[in-house]
């Protein structure tokens, strides 16, 4: 998709489509009300006669015998708050991709956003217009042959509105990797194929290179938690990092760690077959660092930063671990198997241990599909963060808050850490049927003690389900990046 910033005023645009905006009461802006005026009042005609309220997010396409369609795009109140901004762009580039024209101009100029500038509207403009883009039909044996297409956006604006769509357009790009990866069989993505996806990513930056650790490797290591559930699969699991060093020479990286089941069915704690499929997702969190990854090198961002994937199937079989199995990590610490369904946090301690040795890093964030109990708690709207770092708690919240990727905060006590004990082992693997989320970010902690750490539970926000909606929807990406754009 080819973004345009133009000078010209809007109703000299010569293309399909005229994006404006209408609110739901006051007067109409500044590119709207020259439309118009230019049309003899019609689109204030059409808000007395409620064919067009303004309620945030509707929209109206008006054709016209000459000239380029309208859409009308329902923006409420002027200013407006952040999310009714988002959700009106939205719905503007969800109704251009519908309609029959394939490119539109659009004017924020007079559009005012409670708490933002001008600077963010344009980057939020551009991530909403490239994802709307993202289209699957890979495993189809017949392709859309005329999938909805945006060609062009003309956004008239100042020439420096390029440097903040360019910045939105690369955070779509890596939503749309993760997106992907995401809705792939899992028969197709295997930890194998995530490291050569990251290989691919490797030929498109000088900065960037690829390290594969491979279960023999982890075995020198000592790596038992993280054996323990690769083990049960002929799909032999990996530790994939991926080494972006563009910042100052000698700064230590900042580094996230993503989940990556490619499949998981519990294992011999075995998962209920309906909705199973769905387990394909839970290697999200390994997708959104590989999406960072693809817009940091998109974005050129001069800055150390070190994406790690944890990859592994969790299968039953002969070889698959056992309730009361007990293991022990690359650190020394021996746990306990209670459920083989907590198996996440079996891959990610040992690959926290090796991030933290390897890379000594200035900040460590873990990304992870890992429980049932935050996805209640929260639903499909926050993802859950867990910290005891306070700087590095306000720096996610405020990149949450600026990316509308949003997260809230949930507790880490160290009262919950009893609930981890063992009889027979250091640490249990579950910590029974209360605070869930909790006890699994706590799990996590013991291996990640003095460091500058978070975790990130998006068990409820990686994919939604069920009908059309069904599929990945790329985030945490667009809070992670903007964690990241923030470092520098």
């Amino acid at each position: 998709m080819q973004f345009t910033v133009s000078q010209a005023p809007i109703n000299e645009f010569q293309g399909q489509a005229l994006i404006l905006f209408v609110p739901s009461e006051g007067e109409l802006p500044k590119a709207t009300a020259v439309i118009n005026e230019q049309l003899s009042g019609f689109i204030a005609q059409l808000q007395q006669n409620n064919d067009m309220k303004g309620k945030v997010g509707d929209t109206l396409v008006i054709p016209q015998a000459s000239g380029p369609r309208l859409i009308l795009v329902g923006m409420g109140k002027n200013p407006m708050s952040g999310k009714d901004f988002c959700k009106a762009i939205n719905a503007a580039a969800k109704t251009l991709k519908a309609s029959a024209a394939n490119d539109a101009a659009i004017d924020l100029s007079d559009i005012e956003i409670e708490g933002f500038d001008s600077e963010w509207a344009h980057k939020q403009l551009g991530q909403s217009f490239q994802d709307a883009l993202y289209h699957f039909d890979e495993c189809k044996s017949k392709k859309d042959e005329s999938p909805a297409k945006i060609e062009g956006l003309t956004v008239i604006a100042e020439n420096t509105a390029e440097i903040d769509l360019k910045f939105g357009q690369a955070l779509a790009k890596g939503m749309a990797f993760a997106k992907k990866l995401g809705d792939m069989p899992p028969n197709v993505v295997t930890p194998s194929y995530l490291a050569d996806e990251a290989d691919k990513l490797a030929t498109l930056s000088n900065n960037l290179t690829t390290k594969i650790l491979d279960e023999d490797q982890m075995e020198e290591l000592g790596m038992g938690s993280f054996l323990s559930v690769a083990k049960g699969s002929i799909e032999p699991g990996k530790i994939i990092c991926m080494e972006y060093m563009a910042g100052k020479a000698g700064d230590a990286p900042h580094v996230l760690v993503g989940k990556g089941i490619t499949f998981d069915t519990g294992g011999i704690s075995l998962k209920p077959g309906a909705g199973m499929d769905e387990m394909k997702y839970d290697m999200c969190g390994a997708a959104s660092v590989l999406g960072t990854m693809l817009a940091i090198i998109e974005l050129e961002l001069p800055i150390n930063f070190v994406g790690v994937v944890a990859a592994a199937e969790n299968m039953p079989s002969g070889h698959a671990s056992k309730p009361g199995d007990i293991v022990t990590a690359m650190n020394g610490t021996t746990i306990e198997i209670l459920n083989t369904d907590a198996e996440g946090r079996l891959v990610l301690c040992d690959a926290l241990s090796y991030t933290i040795d390897t890379y000594k890093p200035a900040s460590i964030v873990d990304i992870a599909t890992l429980t049932g109990a935050c996805m209640a708690a929260l639903g499909r709207v926050n993802s859950g963060l867990f910290s005891t770092d306070e700087d590095l708690v306000n720096e996610l919240l405020s990149a949450s808050n600026t990316s509308r990727d949003t997260v809230w905060r949930l507790p880490l006590e160290d009262e919950y850490q009893e609930l981890l004990d063992s009889n027979f082992a250091d640490i249990a693997n579950i910590g029974g049927p209360l605070a869930g989320a909790t006890t699994a970010a706590c799990f996590l902690s013991r291996f990640t003690e003095g460091q500058k750490w978070a975790h990130l539970d998006i068990a409820g926000t990686a994919w939604n389900s069920g009908g059309k909606a069904k599929g990945a929807t790329g985030r945490p990406v667009p809070l992670l990046v903007n964690y990241l754009a923030n470092k520098i």
